[in-house]
């Protein structure tokens, strides 16, 4: 006989918990990966400027250049930073969603054990059941 795990609903409702965690989880990730990438772009654009201005307006240009691309460098670390925040607090709750699925799964696990146990049970007594009645029909027609 089969007899459902009496929280399925709850358990189903904490797989789709950590699912959606799971996707914030890919998201902070994606996002960190992403301006990760761009900083190190940046960075890779910068080393390959020319360092031997000509003229002292090329110095002042290359001058409010650099301070703009360090003011831009500053701003994708600090954004980075905060990418970097929100992962965490994505791992933290995916590691929570996780915990308590897990919980559950452990119950319904050792649920499915004690349903088979008492199946096996119920088949024991069956069988002894019908071996009794065997050995006490054979014994009668023994005796006649």
């Amino acid at each position: 006989m089969i007899r459902l795990f009496p929280l399925a609903g709850l358990l189903r409702l904490r797989h789709l918990e950590q699912d959606e965690a799971a996707g914030h989880l890919a998201a902070a990730n994606s996002r960190v990966q992403d301006n990760d990438s761009r900083r190190d772009r940046a960075r890779a654009l910068l080393h390959g400027t020319a360092d031997s201005p000509t003229t002292a307006a090329a110095l002042q240009a290359m001058a409010a250049a650099r301070s703009s691309s360090r003011s831009m460098l500053a701003d994708l670390d600090a954004l980075g930073q905060g990418h970097r925040e929100s992962l965490r607090s994505a791992q933290s709750a995916f590691d929570a969603a996780r915990a308590e699925s897990k919980a559950l799964e452990k119950l319904e696990a050792r649920h499915a054990q004690a349903v088979a146990a008492a199946d096996l049970h119920a088949e024991q007594i069956v069988l002894d059941e019908i071996a009794s009645t065997r050995w006490h029909r054979n014994r009668t027609e023994d005796e006649q």
